[in-house]
């Protein structure tokens, strides 16, 4: 297989960093991924000590998972389409609700190589992040065709960008 997933030292690296001054606050994180599935938790517990901060993690990659674990209604994502700002702001949302974080980041988009259209092209991704209360931040990158594994380390990158935003 050529499109192999590695936990990038750089990005640990920044997952360190976001960690560390999470941990200055006392904040709690949780994420909500569907295209990342679970690279981006991965890269957070790839960080020793990280369970004082981490405290969970969703892999939402069905339309049914995100409906029943984040409670993001399915008529949203019939509407909208799973990878869309609605949907991204309301998996973040649901990841707040569904556990004890006080940051909580989502990411749903279009990896690749299949799945794009000339709406949503391969590499387009949504991202939300926020807090129980207070506005929830919304991205929309069009990283482009880069391949799957480069698609879904970007981000992540991307992901730890908005936490770290939020402490």
């Amino acid at each position: 297989m050529t499109d192999k997933i590695e936990i990038d030292a750089d990005i640990v690296r920044q997952a360190a960093e976001f960690l560390s001054a999470a941990r200055d606050k006392g904040e709690l994180v949780a994420v909500a991924e569907s295209c990342t599935a679970g690279l981006l938790a991965a890269t957070l517990t790839a960080v020793p000590g990280c369970s004082d901060v981490f405290e969970r993690g969703f892999v939402t990659y069905s339309n049914a998972a995100k409906s029943e674990m984040l409670g993001v209604p399915y008529w949203l994502i019939e509407k909208h389409g799973a990878v869309s700002e609605d949907v991204a702001r309301a998996m973040a949302g649901g990841a707040l609700t569904h556990s004890n974080a006080s940051l909580a980041v989502a990411v749903t988009g279009i990896a690749g190589p299949d799945g794009g259209t000339p709406e949503k092209p391969v590499g387009l991704v949504h991202f939300a992040a926020g807090r129980p209360e207070g506005p929830m931040h919304h991205e929309r990158v069009v990283f482009g065709d880069l391949g799957r594994a480069e698609v879904r380390r970007r981000s992540v990158e991307r992901a730890l960008s908005m936490l770290r935003s939020l402490v």
